[in-house]
Formats: structure tokens, sequence, C-alpha cells
């Protein structure tokens, strides 16, 4: 798996990355200790590659080094969540 530069800014609760001139965001709020992941979008042009995956890994690595718990709200993000057991202690 290709592992793409993922850019976070916490002020805006948006992570990042560019693949090819293309731009996929993971955006989240922050509520109390939970990170709540609302949206999660990859362009066409680049899907398929497993950047929404990596987008949202990195959001569980935050969330996990900021002691806080995961609530994804956005579809994709929850069934990624299932489909990593690993992750489960931090789901809220």
């Amino acid at each position: 798996m290709t592992t793409h530069q993922i850019e976070h800014d916490p002020a805006s609760g948006v992570f990042t990355t560019t693949v090819d001139g293309e731009v996929a965001v993971l955006e989240y709020q922050r509520e109390g200790d939970r990170l709540v992941i609302t949206h999660t979008g990859v362009p066409d042009a680049i899907g398929g590659r497993g950047i929404a995956g990596e987008l949202v890994k990195a959001a569980f690595e935050y969330a996990k080094a900021q002691g806080w718990h995961v609530h994804p709200r956005c579809a994709y993000a929850a069934a990624w969540a299932e489909r990593h057991p690993e992750y489960n202690q931090l789901l809220a």
C-alpha cells in the first residue's frame, strides 16, 4: 500500500492529501474527548488507491495520540473501522 503525504490542520478539523493534483479530504469535529469524523472525500480521478483509508487511519492515529475516542459518523469511516478491529478500543 502506497503511503501518501497527509497534512493535518487541527484548527480547521481537516486531514488532506494531494495526489496527481487532486485533493482528498477527511473532515472532523471535536466534541469533548471525541474526534467525530463527518466526511471523507476522494475525487474519482484518484479513487481506488486506498487514499480514503489512509486519511481515516491518520485520523484514528491522531485521536489515539491525543487520548481521544473516535466516532465515525461518515459511512466510509464507519466501514473502515469495522474492517480494522485493532482500533476498536478507540471507538466512542
